[in-house]
């Protein structure tokens, strides 16, 4: 339990190092997107293709991925069905809204995380490949259609799949480890370090997209969805993926662990990329990224001592 601690705390100090940095505009105006895109385009990709190269394939792609596909499913399913009957909102805005109530931050916080938390950035890997090449391009083909009256070709979506850089270095991880070949010294070394960039440059730009943010400072009448989809991310879908893991798949120990903190993430900032593109709900994504980002701590911390 102290070593988890330990990595929540590692975690955070450097998040908030980077909010102090942003607070004194010690590396100017673009900082944040700079950082980000670092660690998106370069350093994220060569973490992935390292961690996935050695990782164990069975133990990482079996359970756990039927786990994040199940669980973030069933809470974009439920939310839906609770807020068509209660809420009652345009069909648009509500799916960005089962979008902030299932989609999780597994790149910026994820990877953190499981590097120092779980012990193991390969445990993010399921949740990662799931999201980009399954249950975002699901979401966005349903929004293009209920935005605009026309389906959305499937070969669209499938090329901003392929050509997307982590799911790229994830790809070569996974061929490296199902073929068993072992980079040469002189491209693993400086590919492990570029690696290492990821999680300094995702948590300080991360710190540094908090300057100035509030949850739920702007209402537009929706706190009732931000409330109510930061609850559906942060207690239904960890909830939903323990009694599947624990019950049904008969998961215990480390990995059972690693599948709830994974579930547990907070909402991914993707969301707000979507809505923003499409001009729906941009007010429940904005706020519910922050608010469950913000709440995440305390449940990943509940859910440690817990199940550790």
């Amino acid at each position: 339990m102290l070593g988890v601690l330990t990595g929540f705390a590692v975690v955070w100090i450097i998040i908030l190092t980077g909010y102090a940095i942003g607070r004194l505009g010690v590396l100017g105006e673009n900082a944040q997107s700079v950082l980000s895109r670092l660690a998106f385009f370069v350093a994220s990709p060569a973490l992935l293709l390292i961690t996935l190269s050695d990782a164990d394939l069975p133990t990482v792609f079996s359970f756990p991925l039927l786990v994040a596909a199940a669980s973030a499913g069933a809470t974009a399913v439920l939310y839906v069905l609770v807020t068509r009957w209660w809420l009652r909102r345009p069909l648009p805005e509500m799916l960005i809204s089962a979008m902030s109530s299932s989609l999780v931050n597994a790149a910026n916080l994820g990877l953190p995380i499981c590097v120092y938390v779980l012990g193991d950035a390969a445990y993010i890997a399921p949740v990662l490949i799931f999201q980009l090449a399954f249950f975002t391009p699901l979401f966005l083909m349903m929004m293009d259609s209920a935005t605009s009256g026309r389906r959305t070709s499937v070969r669209v979506f499938a090329v901003q799949v392929v050509r997307n850089p982590i799911i790229v270095g994830s790809l070569i991880g996974l061929l490296l480890a199902a073929t068993g070949t072992q980079l040469p010294e002189i491209i693993h070394e400086p590919v492990s370090l570029i690696g290492g960039a990821a999680v300094p440059a995702m948590l300080l730009a991360f710190g540094l997209s908090l300057v100035g943010s509030r949850p739920l400072n702007a209402d537009g009448g929706r706190r009732a969805d931000v409330v109510l989809a930061s609850a559906f991310k942060l207690l239904v879908q960890p909830l939903l993926a323990f009694l599947l893991a624990r019950f049904i798949l008969g998961m215990e120990g480390h990995l059972l662990f690693a599948v709830v903190v994974t579930a547990a993430l907070p909402t991914a900032q993707n969301v707000f990329v979507a809505a923003a593109r499409y001009e729906e709900g941009v007010l429940v994504a904005k706020d519910t990224v922050l608010l469950t980002t913000i709440a995440s701590l305390p449940v990943l911390v509940l859910a440690a001592a817990l199940l550790t």
